[in-house]
């Protein structure tokens, strides 16, 4: 009876991660956001040509994902150096904001990265650390900017710009250290 009702648990918990993969809508697949990172890499070298170094700060899960990503790709086409270091912050009452290294960033680029910005309140807050410093400029990028700000935060590198309702959601999946893609639920 044990072994029946495990079966039947299990054959549930499937049914449920098929509807679920029916359910999203992908507006960006794995090869289409490859290609938004690597444009958005080659933006980054534009706008930065005469830097010194850049560091890459990606925002706690996706955003830091994303911005090895970014490393990476600028490593293989430019020879500018670039550090990464992780942000991490509720995105829902981002009061407290902690950064994984801490340093100086005085006359430094930082680039927040991050995998959606919606209202734009997770990057302005992400960006908190950085202003007790004189950092020579702060930029921002986001794989998808959703038109719904709350917040004065416009990024600088945009991989993909939407249009959605305020009940709709876009979520960045990531595998490792690959982006799989982004859906709309």
């Amino acid at each position: 009876m044990l072994y029946c009702r495990i079966v039947q648990l299990l054959l549930i918990s499937t049914i449920k991660e098929e509807l679920m993969e029916v359910q999203k809508k992908y507006i960006l697949s794995k090869a289409a956001a490859g290609k938004k990172l690597q444009r958005m890499a080659y933006e980054i070298l534009e706008n930065n040509a005469d830097e010194k170094s850049i560091i890459l700060a990606g925002i706690r899960e996706s955003g830091s994902v994303m911005a090895r990503n970014i490393q990476q790709l600028l490593s293989q086409i430019g020879d500018i150096p670039t550090k990464i270091i992780t942000i991490s912050l509720d995105k829902n009452m981002p009061a407290e904001v902690t950064l994984s290294s801490n340093e100086d960033f005085n006359d430094k680029v930082v680039i927040v990265i991050d995998d959606v910005a919606s209202s734009g309140k997770t990057m302005l807050y992400a960006m908190k650390p950085f202003l007790e410093y004189y950092p020579k400029k702060i930029q921002s990028l986001v794989l998808v900017e959703r038109s719904h700000k709350a917040f004065p935060v416009k990024p600088d590198y945009v991989g993909l710009s939407i249009s959605t309702t305020l009940l709709e959601h876009i979520y960045v999946e990531v595998d490792g250290e690959e982006i799989v893609g982004a859906y709309l639920v």
